[in-house]
This record gives structure tokens, C-alpha cells and sequence, in this order.
């Protein structure tokens, strides 16, 4: 079984709710990068999200566009990510997707991505600029090696497209939990109850909700909407603080100790 799903399992049974954490691969540096995932697996972090650096995020506020050119900056790249999900591996067994956008994958050659993808460690892809609609020869890539094809759902997202999109993913679908791009938020979107009830309506996964969560409250209040929730922009800003200092994996184990214990009790 996919680690991803082998972690939504083991959350069941245990009645616990997940916690995954975005952070952009090479930021500073890929080396760092390793560190830092090392860091949050043994903190509880239950899922991890690496953002393979592109020049045009669009998906992304301004924190994440930042890390992803600090990323470039630092010689980062779909091949360097992938060797650096492998030294990940020799140590760890936390659940790894990488978040990208499909201008990457179609450069590097999407079969051998995937296939790479998957002999490196890599358990799921959310591949950002990719709709269903033309997901086919992908999808029968990502079942063929393993990995699961992770959609995501917005706010605005009428109910047949809910139905068709959940049908389409494999190991949770992530909510979107407002419109616009990735960034930190003062509150909580009103939308989550209601939207996550209807993505369930429509599929047995589970659904993590992201996009704005910053806080031990907003966790806490979010995690009861949803089987996980994703933190992201908030610690991508707080690596941005302190991409200097040499105690950055404290400090980050340090801001998302807080949030862990919101969502896990």
C-alpha cells in the first residue's frame, strides 16, 4: 500500500486527525531541504509537501513565489529534488508529494518523472496546472508506478465537478479552502463545513484542507472540518526569517510544535 494511504489508515484507527506541512524544496538549499523534512518527521508531522521551484507559480501568494525563487536561486532542480527525496529515504519513512506544476513534469518527460518519481520515494504528485479533463495518460502513469494523483477542490466548485474530480483522485483530495493563491489568513474561511460535507458526500477519501491556516486556533478549528489540514505559507515565511541561521530546523520544529499539538490534542 502507498504510504499516504497507509497513513489515513493508521489516522483512523488511531482517531487522530493529520498534519501536513508544505515547505519549498531547495530553500535555502537542498541539503537544508533534507534537514528539514528529517526535522518534521520526527516532530509528528504525519504528511510532507515539497514544492519543486518554478519560475511561475501561479498558484502561489507571494511567500511561496519567494521560496520557489530562492529555490532557483539556490540551483534547484526536478532532478535535484528527486536525488534529495532519496537521501530523505534513507532515514525516513514520512509520506512524500511533490507539488508542481506540469510544465516541469512535461520537460523532464512525464513518464520518466513518474517512474523516477516513484524509484526515488516519492508516494503522491499534486500537480497544480492539471485538470482530470486531460489527466488521462497521467493518471494511468501515476496507478502503474504507485503513486497517488492528488486534485484539489475550491470554494467555487459547483457539485458535478466536485463528483467528477473526487472520482478522478487517489490517496485524499485537498481542499482549497479559499479563493486566490496560497498566503497566510487573519480567519478561517466560512466555507470548510459546508464544502468538505459535500466533497464527502461524493467520495470515501479523506480531505485536507489548506491555504491560509497560520495558527494553533485556525488548526484546531479546521482539523474538525476535514481528516488533515496543510500549513504551509506560514512556515515557508518563517524559513524566509531565518534561512541564515544555523538552528533553522529548531526554530520551525519550535513554530509548528504548537500547531501539531492543536490538531493532535
Amino acid at each position: 500500500m502507498n504510504r499516504i494511504e497507509e497513513c489515513f489508515g493508521r489516522l483512523r484507527r488511531e482517531g487522530q486527525k493529520g498534519f501536513i506541512v508544505y515547505i519549498g524544496a531547495g530553500d535555502p538549499n537542498l541539503e537544508m531541504t533534507c534537514q528539514l523534512a528529517l526535522m518534521l518527521d520526527k516532530a509528528g508531522v504525519d504528511i510532507l509537501e515539497l514544492g519543486v521551484p518554478f519560475s511561475d507559480p501561479l498558484a502561489d501568494g507571494l511567500v511561496n513565489q519567494l521560496a520557489a525563487q530562492r529555490g532557483l536561486e539556490s540551483g534547484t532542480t526536478p532532478p535535484g529534488v528527486l536525488e534529495t527525496v532519496a537521501v530523505i529515504r534513507k532515514e525516513s519513512g514520512i509520506p512524500i508529494i511533490l507539488y508542481a506544476y506540469f510544465n516541469l513534469l512535461h520537460h523532464y518527460g512525464l513518464a520518466a518523472f513518474i517512474r523516477d518519481a516513484a524509484a526515488r520515494g516519492v508516494d503522491g504528485l499534486l500537480v497544480l496546472d492539471l485538470p482530470p479533463e486531460e489527466s488521462e495518460n497521467y493518471e494511468s502513469l501515476m496507478k502503474e508506478h504507485g503513486l497517488c494523483t492528488i486534485y484539489l477542490v475550491a470554494p467555487t466548485t459547483p457539485e458535478d465537478r466536485v463528483s467528477y474530480i473526487v472520482k478522478r483522485g487517489t490517496g485524499f483530495i485537498y481542499y482549497v479552502s479559499r479563493e486566490g493563491v496560497t498566503g497566510m489568513q487573519s480567519k478561517v474561511s466560512e466555507t470548510i463545513a459546508r464544502m468538505t460535507a459535500l466533497i464527502h458526500k461524493h467520495t470515501p477519501l479523506p480531505v485536507a484542507v489548506g491555504f491560509g491556516i497560520s495558527t494553533p486556533e485556525q488548526a484546531a478549528l479546521v482539523a474538525s472540518n476535514a481528516e488533515a489540514i496543510v500549513v504551509g505559507s506560514a512556515i515557508v515565511d518563517q524559513v524566509a526569517r531565518h534561512n541564515r541561521d544555523p538552528q533553522l530546523p529548531a526554530i520551525i520544529r519550535a513554530f509548528v510544535q504548537p500547531m501539531l499539538k492543536a490538531v493532535k490534542g
